[in-house]
């Protein structure tokens, strides 16, 4: 069904313009949220077919059939829309930018699937992107009109490095957040925020070539996923495009390095980020370039376990991100610091913080934005139907060609001897470890779980309501005890009498403290 066009009316019918904001909002909203779809509903009004379901719960490689209907209408309404201008028809500022929101979105959509391969082939800086050619005689033909602004060879070379962001980001935010949960569905919204931020619009004018100095700190429990979550974000990054050589200013294969923080000394720690001057310690046998001198304007640098980092490095750490310069272990020369740090940390830094463990100043240099992952056994509880998704995801890591069938094998062993309750401890990663067991040895033995500690079960014993005040005063003079060994301190530390601590002392309590100890 075609749009109705009346040329002696105005440019756009009332329903065709109706139409074009809709596009325009699908165009800047972040795809991941209901208002894609809401906007997408406005576009096709009664054509539209519900699909039950947000549509970002599948995969990247869903063709829905809504998306087929936009991209028939846009492409009838932009031929329409070129004829009229071409032939003189007055448009007004409105309706122009609405014309050229719906050359963009029928640009990205003839791109797609070309970007998607140069994106399989994990693109490399020295090769040439042939496509440009065909995007290029595209966006001439729709833009370069009378009544239009002269289209600038250095901003279609900019709107294709952005199209090619937006690819990439599609293909690695699914490929790297697995699952139809809302949770899953959330995750993926806020990747997506943390690349384009809220104002896609705002990005595309200035902040693509500012982000780097924005840090993204992901926090989650352990097993959850953070490193997915910032490789999706890292290797996504905004590349630059040469309209000359017909290039991307980087790679994709050089934009993601992580360094695991807990698995390093804080020396070898210090010598990995900012690099060393020969004989600078024991062992600096030779100069060293560090990961922050190493890491391109597009790329990211990944600190897993943030809240390890000794004090010292952290100050270090500090500066560099203030000042976007550091210095080499053993040198004074300054060097830039021109990509985007990324932290993740399975901690709580607000304790963390409290006990003068990890810096104030450091963590509001890295908080900026904020990211939170989720445990397994919450992404199964809300789609439980998710287990048999993230099964198969993972056999086909482990087993390539077999991953079907150790799937399906895993599913059925985890049914029988696990059950659908079983709350996975251990997040993704113990998923993982189980489905390598039952490749290897047909069955998966989960850890015992570690035992509750007499703090965590007073804890939980309070905020239940189980017992009495006297309990409380009882197990709560006794803990404070445990802690100060001394009657004296413990009284003043409660303002309570020394003979009322030495009578409320609980000694089964204090044992099993001690034991913890």
């Amino acid at each position: 069904m075609h749009l109705l066009y009346t040329p002696a009316v105005s440019f756009m019918t009332p329903a065709e313009r109706a139409f074009a904001k809709a596009v325009s909002r699908i165009n800047y909203s972040n795809p991941f949220v209901p208002e894609r779809l809401e906007a997408e509903r406005e576009a096709l009004g009664s054509a539209y077919l519900e699909s039950g379901r947000v549509w970002s719960l599948g995969s990247e490689d869903d063709e829905r059939p809504n998306l087929a209907l936009l991209r028939a209408r846009i492409e009838d309404l932009a031929a329409r829309l070129r004829e009229a201008l071409t032939r003189g028809a007055p448009a007004s500022e409105e309706d122009r930018v609405l014309y050229e929101d719906l050359v963009l979105h029928l640009l990205y959509d003839r791109n797609r699937d070309p970007l998607h391969e140069l994106i399989k082939r994990r693109s490399r800086k020295a090769e040439r992107v042939a496509i440009y050619d065909a995007y290029l005689a595209d966006a001439l033909h729709f833009l370069a009109l009378p009544g239009l602004p002269e289209p600038k060879p250095a901003e279609l070379a900019h709107v294709f490095a952005c199209f090619f962001q937006i690819r990439r980001a599609f293909h690695f935010i699914f490929s790297h957040i697995i699952g139809a949960s809302p949770a899953a569905a959330r995750l993926r919204s806020e990747v997506w925020r943390s690349i384009f931020t809220h104002d896609i619009r705002r990005y595309r004018r200035f902040l693509h070539a500012r982000m780097g100095e924005i840090a993204t700190l992901i926090t989650g429990p352990s097993g959850s996923g953070k490193e997915l979550v910032a490789r999706a974000i890292g290797l996504s990054r905004y590349l630059a495009f040469d309209p000359e050589s017909r290039r991307f200013a980087g790679g994709i294969e050089d934009s993601f390095h992580a360094v695991n923080l807990s698995a390093l000394s804080p020396t070898l720690i210090e010598s990995e980020l900012f690099g060393h001057r020969r004989g600078s310690f024991t062992g600096a046998l030779e100069d060293r370039a560090g990961w922050l001198e190493s890491c391109p304007t597009h790329g990211a640098v990944f600190l897993d376990e943030i809240g390890e980092l000794d004090g010292r490095i952290q100050v270090k750490l500090l500066r560099t991100l203030q000042t976007r310069e550091f210095q080499r272990i053993g040198e004074t020369q300054a060097r830039a610091f021109a990509g985007k740090l990324i932290a993740a940390t399975n901690r709580d830094l607000d304790e963390e913080m409290r006990e003068k463990r990890f810096r104030p100043d450091f963590y509001y240099r890295i908080c900026s934005d904020l990211i939170a992952t989720h445990s397994l056994r919450s992404q199964l509880k809300d789609a439980p139907e998710d287990l048999s998704t993230l099964l198969l995801f993972v056999a086909r890591r482990v087993a390539g060609d077999e991953g079907e069938a150790l799937a399906r094998e895993s599913e059925s062993w985890i049914d029988r001897h696990l059950g659908r309750d079983y709350a996975w401890p251990g997040n993704f990663r113990e998923l993982e470890q189980c489905v390598r067991n039952i490749l290897i040895r047909r069955e998966y033995r989960p850890g015992a779980p570690a035992a509750e500690s007499p703090v965590e079960e007073l804890a939980k014993s309070v905020a239940a309501g189980r017992l009495s005040a006297d309990d409380v005063l009882r197990r709560y003079v006794t803990l404070v005890y445990a802690q100060t060994g001394n009657y004296q301190e413990t009284a003043r530390r409660l303002l309570l009498d020394r003979r009322t601590v030495q009578a409320r002392i609980d000694p089964d309590f204090l044992e099993r403290l001690r034991q913890g100890d």
